[in-house]
């Protein structure tokens, strides 16, 4: 779970960013104290201004993955066969599956208007 400290680094962080100012210490806390009720420990500021000196956080925003890594393409299961490996491509998955998605709706229905 992420902590109140750590959001409000975050979030000055990012306003820095947006307004094309370079993340420092000094500035983050300057964020920090300007944000009314909000304590935060003081190795916090010190810490995302370090992290982000080296890195643009405009490239950490864009590349950002939901989740842990993926798995392996190819991997097979535990004590299973290998998976095959019939290419597709992406296209035509997604016809065929808004294909099979429209003929089910088009059967559950259980009437044609025109009948």
């Amino acid at each position: 779970m992420v902590s109140v400290s750590e959001l409000a680094c975050t979030y000055s962080a990012l306003i820095l960013h947006d307004d094309e100012v370079t993340v420092t210490e000094d500035k983050v806390n300057v964020l920090i104290k300007a944000a009314a009720g909000i304590n935060v420990e003081p190795f916090w500021p010190g810490l995302f201004a370090k992290a982000l000196a080296t890195v643009n956080p405009g490239s950490l925003i864009c590349h950002v993955v939901a989740g842990g890594p993926a798995p392996a393409a190819g991997a097979a299961p535990a004590g299973g066969p290998a998976p095959s490996t019939a290419t597709v491509p992406a296209e035509e998955e997604k016809v065929e599956a808004k294909k099979e998605e429209s003929e089910a709706y088009d059967d559950d229905r259980g009437f044609d208007l025109f009948d």
